[in-house]
């Protein structure tokens, strides 16, 4: 996998981080993009201690115009991009579904599905331009993606929409040798979720505090993704902690 180039949407802190970190460790020449551009460099600094490089271009991916100029920094910089993994992505506010303020869902929406979507289409431009043709992109979905938390509208129905997004990437990308996949993640220990220690909402009302997982188990996940052969394919992969309440009654 020497030289390949993979960019890292979120690659600033948490499985982002961890997941950049990993591929660089794979050979991998990494690009970071994110709206902090400190944590950005912080974990440019982490992947050159390792000998590899890393680029930090400082991207708001639900704006079209910060997006393209991101691609074009990678195209200028490398001619080619191998990997994308959309891990970036937020949440609303925990409040009741009828005191939800738009301004909040519009705003997850345009980071968790259009910046999803336009960081897509760009690599997929990309890809399909350049020799060898091809290349991967894997979407980070969520357990929210099939199992919803209480009060999490904007979340969960933009979660949904990336398995939808993956599923159009992955046939419109075929005859270009785009492979496209899903990783949900369910409770891997980031400071976002942090404080599911403490205890969080479950379905029946109560607050129960729920297991995590080291978040370099989701990073070992990425890159087992990622070294496939395009010729194979993980299509959808779920990663969680083992004891959350999640299967069954949980």
């Amino acid at each position: 996998m020497a030289n390949k180039i993979a960019l890292v949407t979120g690659g600033g802190t948490g499985i982002g981080q961890a997941s950049a970190l990993a591929l660089a460790k794979e050979d991998f020449t990494l690009v970071l993009s994110g709206r902090n551009e400190d944590s950005l460099r912080q974990s440019a600094k982490k992947i050159e201690s390792l000998g590899r490089k890393a680029l930090v271009i400082p991207t708001d991916i639900s704006d079209f115009s910060s997006v393209t100029a991101l691609f074009k920094k990678i195209e200028d910089a490398f001619g080619r991009l191998d990997l994308l993994f959309n891990n970036a992505g937020t949440g609303a506010p925990a409040v009741a579904f009828d005191e939800l303020k738009y301004e909040h869902w519009q705003h997850v929406v345009a980071v968790n599905l259009t910046g999803s979507f336009l960081c897509a289409q760009q690599a997929f431009k990309m890809m399909k331009a350049q020799t060898p043709q091809g290349g991967r992109i894997i979407n980070n979905g969520s357990i929210s993606a099939t199992s919803p938390r209480p009060n999490s509208a904007p979340y969960t129905a933009t979660k949904h929409a990336i398995t939808g997004l993956t599923k159009s990437m992955s046939l419109d990308g075929r005859e270009h040798n785009i492979i496209c996949s899903q990783i949900d993640i369910g409770n891997a220990l980031t400071e976002m979720t942090a404080p599911m220690a403490a205890g969080v909402p479950q379905a029946n009302g109560d607050i129960l505090a729920e297991p995590t997982m080291d978040v370099q188990d989701v990073a070992r996940a990425i890159v087992f993704i990622a070294n496939l052969p395009l010729e194979s394919n993980v299509q959808f992969m779920t990663i969680m902690a083992s004891k959350m309440p999640l299967i069954g009654r949980g």
